[in-house]
């Protein structure tokens, strides 16, 4: 039976594929069949045809699958997906990306999902992100960017994926700010608040993503085990 994660934020760009490219390499070379999927992408660089978070979800998968099914709703300007939906004249609809993520699902063994920006994002007029992982029954990983008001956003994030019956599996604290007083302090005050376990550390790093290490017992709490 296939296996899905969801993969949020406390914000936009705070790490989410960093994490997922991570989590994906590391089912793959521990022998899942496992495939990436972003259900709606704002941003592309100028002359290209693949959002970058897109693109290296697929670079990390050992899965092929149609990009449609992959990333259903994809829109030139990085802007929120609500304007981006309208500026397209297209309106995200949770059944066609349920479908989409029923298909990689036949696919392959896991299907790793990231969605865009935090969790309470604007899809449409009654919809948010965090609809997607509801509508998909999927778990949760919330990445924290830990920086400056990163402790509210963390809280008020779990907040609200409980609040709507979300399940937490797992968080991540990634060091976005290699400058922040007291990291350690406001990692250790997560690690007591939120209600889930701390799955992977990210350290700074100055020259591109920053090495993720999983081991089995990571992967098993995140429902990936045996």
């Amino acid at each position: 039976m296939t296996r899905g994660l969801f993969i949020t934020g406390t914000d936009t760009a705070v790490g989410k594929t960093v994490f997922g490219v991570a989590l994906l390499r590391a089912l793959v070379a521990a022998g899942w069949s496992a495939i990436g999927m972003k259900p709606v992408a704002a941003g592309r660089d100028e002359g290209e045809a693949l959002n970058a978070d897109v693109a290296a979800l697929i670079a990390a998968a050992n899965v092929a699958a149609p990009l449609a099914d992959i990333n259903p709703y994809s829109f030139a300007r990085p802007i929120a997906p609500h304007l981006a939906a309208r500026e397209d004249g297209t309106a995200i609809d949770l059944d066609r990306i349920g479908a989409a993520y029923a298909r990689l699902a036949r696919l392959a063994d896991a299907v790793v999902v990231e969605g865009a920006g935090g969790v309470r994002v604007p899809l449409g007029s009654r919809m948010e992100m965090i609809d997607i992982p509801a509508r998909l029954g999927l778990p949760v990983v919330l990445v924290v960017g830990i920086r400056l008001g990163c402790l509210n956003h963390a809280l008020l994030s779990a907040q609200a994926l409980g609040a709507r019956g979300v399940r937490v599996a797992g968080w991540v604290a990634n060091r976005i700010d290699p400058a922040m007083g007291e990291g350690d302090a406001n990692v250790a005050t997560l690690v007591e608040l939120l209600p889930a376990p701390l799955v992977a550390d990210i350290g700074w790093c100055a020259d591109g993503p920053p090495p993720v290490r999983f081991d089995r017992a990571a992967l098993s709490r995140l429902g990936f085990g045996p």
